[in-house]
This record gives C-alpha cells, structure tokens and sequence, in this order.
C-alpha cells in the first residue's frame, strides 16, 4: 500500500517544471500498476506549446460507475531564495516542503493511496497531465482526445486543485469563470511633435478606445459567480524621444468573466469598440477556458459528505479564483474541485501539513466509497 507522505517526497524530488516529462511519470506509474491500473503514457504536441508527457491511468473491475481524479505533475519554477532545495524533498516539524507538495503532487498521491484502501470496483481513472501551469494545450486536452477515441467517459470526475483556503475540507469549487486575454496593436505614423500635421498619432486613440472599454459593466454576478471584470494590464508605446509623434501604441487587456458570457463573444465586444475609434488597429484575442458551472447536486454532496464524516468541516461551495483543467473536463462530465490548503502554492517554501496529506487521503477514500457504494 503507498505511503502518503513517501509517495508525495518521491514525487517532489523528480523535478518537473512545467512542461513535465520523464522521471516524474516513472514514480506516479510504478505506484499505480500494483494497484491494478492499466498505464497509458503518451507525449502530445510541438514546439512552442510541446512535446508535452501526460498519463491515464484506468482500472476496470466490474460494473458500476466510472469515477474519475485528475491532476497534475507540472509545477512553476521554483525561484530564488528558498530555505533549502525545493526539490529535495523536506520535513521540518510537521511540515513537508518541496515544490509541488501542494499544487498538486499531494493530492496526486493522496488520491493514489486512497484507492489502495478500498476493493476494486466500477471503472477508476487518473488523468495526470504534464503541462497544466503552462499553455495547457497538449496536456488535459490531449488527454480527453485519447480518452475519446478509446471510447472512455467518466460520469463523474473530481480535480485535486488545492482549495481549501483556513483548513482541510473548507472549500470545494463547484465552477470557475473564463478568462481571455487580448492584445490590441494600434499602426500610425511617426513624425515631429512640432509638425503633427505631417504624422498620425496613434495613442489619442488607444486612450479613446481603452477609456470606453474601461467603463464597460459587464454584469452585476450570479447567484454562483462573482461579477465579470475587464482590467487593462499592459499599455506600451516605447517612445523614448521627447521630441518624436509614435509610429505604434500597443495595450493588452485581460477578462475574467462568469457564465453569462462566452469569450468569443467577448472578443467581438472588444474589437468593435476598438474599431470603431481606429478602423486599421489590430486585435488578437485568445480565450483560455471558458466560465463552467456544475450546478450542486450529487457529486457535490458526495464530496462535501465525505469531508463533512472525516473532518466534521462543512465545505462552502465557491466559484473563486482563477482557472484550472476543469474548465476542459467539464465538457465530459459533472467536475468539481477539491484538495489541499492554497496558501503556499506557487510561492517560496511551498509547504504542505503532514496531516493533511493522511487527512486528504482519508477523505478521497470516503468519497470512493460512496461512490461505489
């Protein structure tokens, strides 16, 4: 039977910035096949978004439902100025740090020491992708190709994102809102600021447009979802003479936006305000995921039971924070969220508790059991 705590340090000292590949795969799949897992690990893509490793992992024992876990192997670069090597792994007191102990190679091996505990039944599977932290298009994407044409569907699928945000067990997300990001490129003509006539300033315009989009309310939120939000995140000229018109004024803008939208849609919204101040301006906009909701219901219930009979913890439903490959897996089936505590992810010293990581496997193997109940 895995050990939580050995699997996640073994997990942890195979490095795996994103995009991962190699060593990282070798330990997730040596401690899956003993445990009846048939391993599937193929490597999707080119350059500049590829060649990226991902695994799925299925077990099939009879009737009953498919329930399925996806993850994670990625991770963020570490950074400078961590306490000791964040890819040796690390207990000090009770806690064990290493990049990745909590987004997300916890509750990968959680997951994996949970399905260990009970007897095979129904349909399992683990999608691990290698590239979730970074463009994200040959990882889970890829993975729901293969799944097709094998002809394999899960009814139901949780996602091991670290959600908890005071304590294990506190927050499940049940949807996250889309997100887009568009890059507006303004042509004009460059001259001498003493001679504007003879030049075409770009950049009265962008402000124009920016200025209009600025004061868009895009909704007022739902009874799920926060309100939608436009922000302008870059603006660039490069105009360093004090004395010369620019010949180019560029601004990028980000939107998170929630079910009442679609990001194409959003795109269009901004192009025609874009437009309609400079009809030669161009605009790139590229939709990373769009808003989803799984309406609560009996995979929500099942997960918030389990960790309500393991931590007495009721957990509050939320559509918070940014994306994840759920916005992907929801296309296949109802998908929530739910892992570890957030706080250190992404950040120096990530760390994580060692009763969590019993605490999350517990919790994972209540919510099989009900599923297979």
């Amino acid at each position: 039977m895995p050990d939580v705590v050995e699997l996640t340090k073994s997990l942890i000292a195979a490095p795996s910035v994103t995009p991962a590949r190699g060593a990282v795969f070798d330990v997730l799949a040596d401690a899956l096949r003993p445990l009846g897992f048939a391993i599937d690990r193929f490597v999707a893509g080119d350059a500049p978004d590829g060649p990226v490793e991902n695994l799925l992992a299925v077990r099939r024992a009879g009737p009953g439902p498919h329930f399925a876990f996806a993850g994670h192997l990625d991770v963020v670069p570490p950074g400078d100025g961590w306490g000791s090597d964040a890819f040796v792994p690390e207990i000090r007191g009770d806690l064990l740090y290493g990049r990745g102990a909590v987004d997300m190679k916890g509750a990968i091996a959680a997951f994996t020491a949970a399905t260990a505990r009970l007897p095979a039944t129904g349909t399992l599977s683990l999608l691990i992708t290698g590239d979730e932290e970074g463009p994200a298009t040959f990882g889970t994407l890829a993975i729901m190709e293969r799944m097709a044409t094998a002809s394999i569907c899960p009814d139901m699928c949780l996602v091991g994102e670290p959600t908890s945000t005071s304590r294990l067990g506190d927050t499940i997300k049940i949807g996250r809102r889309g997100s887009t990001v568009i890059d507006i490129d303004l042509p004009g003509r460059q001259g001498h600021v003493a001679y504007p006539h003879l030049a075409d300033n770009p950049v009265p315009r962008l402000v124009r447009a920016l200025a209009e989009i600025d004061a868009i309310v895009l909704d007022r939120g739902t009874d799920w979802f926060q309100p939608s939000n436009i922000e302008i995140i870059d603006l660039a000229v490069g105009n360093r003479a004090t004395n010369v018109i620019p010949g180019h004024a560029a601004a990028r803008i980000s939107i998170r936006f929630n079910d009442l939208h679609r990001g194409a849609d959003l795109v269009e919204r901004i192009e025609a305000i874009v437009h309609s101040h400079a009809p030669a301006a161009r605009v790139h906009g590229r939709v990373y995921g769009e808003a989803f909701l799984t309406e609560p219901g009996p995979l929500s219930e099942i997960v918030r039971g389990a960790i309500r009979a393991e931590t007495g913890v009721t957990a509050d439903l939320s559509t918070s924070g940014g994306t994840s490959d759920a916005r992907f897996l929801s296309r296949l089936c109802p998908v929530v969220e739910f892992g570890l505590l957030n706080a250190t992810m992404h950040k120096l010293d990530e760390a994580v508790a060692i009763d969590d990581l019993h605490g999350l496997t517990s919790i994972y193997a209540e919510i099989l059991r009900r599923v297979f109940a």
